[in-house]
Parts: C-alpha cells; sequence; structure tokens
C-alpha cells in the first residue's frame, strides 16, 4: 500500500511538472495587440570611430593572443590576429581552427560578446578580452 501511495506521488509530481513548464515556456500575446515585436540588431547598438585599434596582449598559457580592429563606417569590418600561441604544434592548431570562427562571429556580433569555440577555451578567451580591449578603445 505504501508502495502505490508514493508511485502515485511521484507520478503526480512528474505530471506536474511537465505542466508547468510548458506552461511557462507558452508566450501568449493579447489579442488587441498589433505592436510589432521591437529587435535589436547588433549595428544598432555599436558605433565605433573610423579606424585601426589594437587589443591588449592576453596571456593563453601557452602564448599570448593579440588582435588589431579595423573600423570603417562606424562597424568593424575585419579582425586580424597580430599575435597568437605557436611554440607547439597543438597550439597552432587549436588556433588555426578557432581564429576563422571567432573572427567570423565578431563581425557577424559587432560585439566580442561572442561565444568560445569548443575546444579552444583559452585561446577564444584570450581572442574576446584583446577584442574587447581594442573595441573599448575605438568606442565613440
Amino acid at each position: 500500500m505504501k508502495k502505490s501511495i508514493l508511485s502515485a506521488t511521484v507520478i503526480l509530481t512528474f505530471v506536474i511538472y511537465v505542466v508547468a513548464t510548458l506552461t511557462k515556456s507558452t508566450v501568449i500575446a493579447p489579442v488587441g495587440d498589433k505592436t510589432p515585436p521591437v529587435q535589436s540588431t547588433p549595428s544598432q547598438s555599436a558605433a565605433y570611430k573610423d579606424g585601426t585599434y589594437t587589443g591588449d596582449s592576453i596571456d593563453v598559457y601557452y602564448g599570448n593572443v593579440q588582435v588589431q580592429v579595423d573600423v570603417q563606417n562606424g562597424k568593424f569590418s575585419d579582425v586580424t590576429v597580430l599575435d597568437h600561441p605557436k611554440d607547439r604544434d597543438t597550439s597552432v592548431s587549436i588556433y588555426e581552427y578557432a581564429a576563422p570562427k571567432l573572427k567570423s562571429e565578431a563581425i557577424a556580433a559587432q560585439s566580442a560578446q561572442i561565444d568560445a569555440v569548443s575546444g579552444a577555451t583559452a585561446t577564444s578567451g584570450g581572442f574576446i578580452k584583446s577584442l574587447a580591449s581594442a573595441l573599448a578603445k575605438a568606442k565613440n
């Protein structure tokens, strides 16, 4: 008898949890609301002074990462890696794998608020910190 009550309680708790989870993720718009959602794009929030800006050199354990950004018309159009770990073959291969992904994501986001590349955590962190320091210098 105790086992069946315990089982029923566990099942009921699970059902309540599932219903509560599904209810939270469902968004219902008011019937008369025809206001379009406001979407913020990275280019709206990022305004940089034109020029070339060099970020800080960041130590990433097996070497340093340092980037430079080129800003044209208030947006950065290119990110150049000036320094990266190159003493070990593994470090070089990690950099070669991560750098293109980090560059393209940063340019698309027009920000240093980008995700790290899996398997290149230290290199990604150095890239992001160096990029953030360069962009801080370029801010209007």
